[in-house]
């Protein structure tokens, strides 16, 4: 399908050819100061350091309305449009800037009564969360994994702005992220949320998350059929109903749907099972009609996924295990936060690999220590990225000599 979509796109006319650099702008959660102020300070800033080699940071400045009101100023996501590090000229590039607050409540559990019995059927967060502040850019795939996901969202809502027939070009607002368990694709959809909702600041106030806890749905809600999955859905249409927020419906393993499908027609489980399911993918294509709202799904056994939800799903994104040059980005970025918490001291020069094929991987005494990263990433292929990020506190835990003072 994508490799269709990508020859349709070759007769289609170039929409804008300038560069769209997106500008991160993190207000304090004590700051009042209106958005239109710092936007002006922000501007004045990039106006004194408008040339950039892709992603930036400013969390220091020498201007004392932004050092009172901003915590921090990001230049992000470069690397997902660009696809060297030439030098990035922003008075010549189109700027984006989007200006959040952090929201610094935890979930809450959305909860449902059933037999005089309290069932925790959904998490429920408030977005920006500051919970996932940063999520995004922890997260290291191909660079087309998480801008394909961004485009996507962004199209949906342009088709919907544009009243575009639905009857002539369908889609659903549904995303399935599938492949083998800890590769972050649950990360990711909170991730994609909460980027989505900084992102699109300028036409939804907040975003909301709910995660749908579906071991509870599917192993608790059978007495009930379809009752209680209906309840769930209409306190979801009820924050679909504020068309100030921009609404993410995660339902994590999905093929949880498939199981019960499956079971059903094995004659192994009750006929109540399958108005459970049915119920869900109901409810899925009632509110999948309302253009602020998004389903987000997962699945680690991409082969029990039923026929019946993958219809559903305009974006199919396998995440597998990551790429040898991934691992090494996963490794540096782990390597420069114990070196920035100083529990690895002194600080180490290391050279991203992009830099080591400038110098043609000559090793010499600036490169050695990346070249051996290197070697350790290649033999690390097929470990998940839950594993790898687990490694280094391992190799600290059980072959570094600790010594705390106090």
């Amino acid at each position: 399908m994508e490799e269709a979509a990508g020859d349709l796109k070759q007769a289609l006319p170039s929409v804008c050819d300038s560069v769209q650099i997106h500008v991160e702008v993190h207000q304090k959660s004590s700051s009042v100061a209106k958005k239109e102020d710092i936007r002006m300070s922000v501007l004045k800033l990039l106006n004194r350091h408008n040339i950039v080699f892709g992603d930036y940071k400013w969390t220091e400045f020498d201007d004392s309305f932004l050092n009172s009101n901003v915590q921090s100023v990001s230049i992000v996501d470069t690397e997902l449009k660009l696809k060297d590090r030439q030098p990035i000229d922003l008075s010549k590039s189109s700027l984006s800037l989007h200006i959040f607050h952090l929201n610094e409540e935890g979930p809450r559990s959305e909860n449902l009564e059933e037999e005089n019995e309290d069932i925790i059927a959904a998490n429920h967060w408030v977005l920006p969360a500051a919970e996932f502040h940063g999520l995004w850019e922890s997260l290291i795939y191909e660079t087309e994994v998480k801008s394909h996901l961004l485009d996507y969202v962004m199209t949906t809502l342009l088709f919907s702005d544009k009243n575009v027939d639905s009857n002539l070009i369908s889609w659903n607002r549904v995303v399935l992220l599938h492949g083998p368990p800890g590769t972050g694709k649950t990360s990711l959809c909170k991730a994609l949320a909460q980027k989505l909702t900084i992102r699109l600041s300028y036409r939804y106030r907040y975003g909301q998350l709910i995660e749908i806890n579906s071991h509870s749905l599917f192993s608790k809600w059978f007495s009930e059929s379809g009752k209680l999955v209906t309840k769930m859905f209409q306190k979801i249409q009820e924050l679909i109903d504020d068309k100030d927020a921009l609404v993410f419906v995660l339902i994590d393993e999905v093929e949880s749907l498939t199981a019960a499908r499956s079971a059903f027609k094995a004659g192994t489980e009750p006929s109540d099972a399958i108005r459970v399911v049915n119920a869900v993918l109901t409810q899925i294509d009632q509110i999948k009609r309302y253009p602020n709202v998004v389903i987000l799904t997962t699945s680690n056994i991409t082969e029990k996924i039923d026929l019946a939800f993958v219809d559903r799903a305009d974006i199919k994104q396998y995440i597998g295990p990551p790429s040898t040059a991934a691992i090494f980005r996963i490794y540096l970025s782990c390597l420069e936060e114990l070196m920035k918490c100083q529990i690895i001291y002194p600080r180490q020069q290391l050279l991203t690999l992009r830099e080591l094929e400038m110098i043609g991987f000559i090793e010499n005494n600036v490169s050695r220590l990346s070249l051996v990263l290197k070697e350790i990433s290649r033999r690390s292929e097929g470990l998940s990225g839950r594993v790898l990020r687990k490694l280094p506190f391992l190799a600290h835990a059980l072959y570094i000599q600790v010594s705390l003072f106090y």
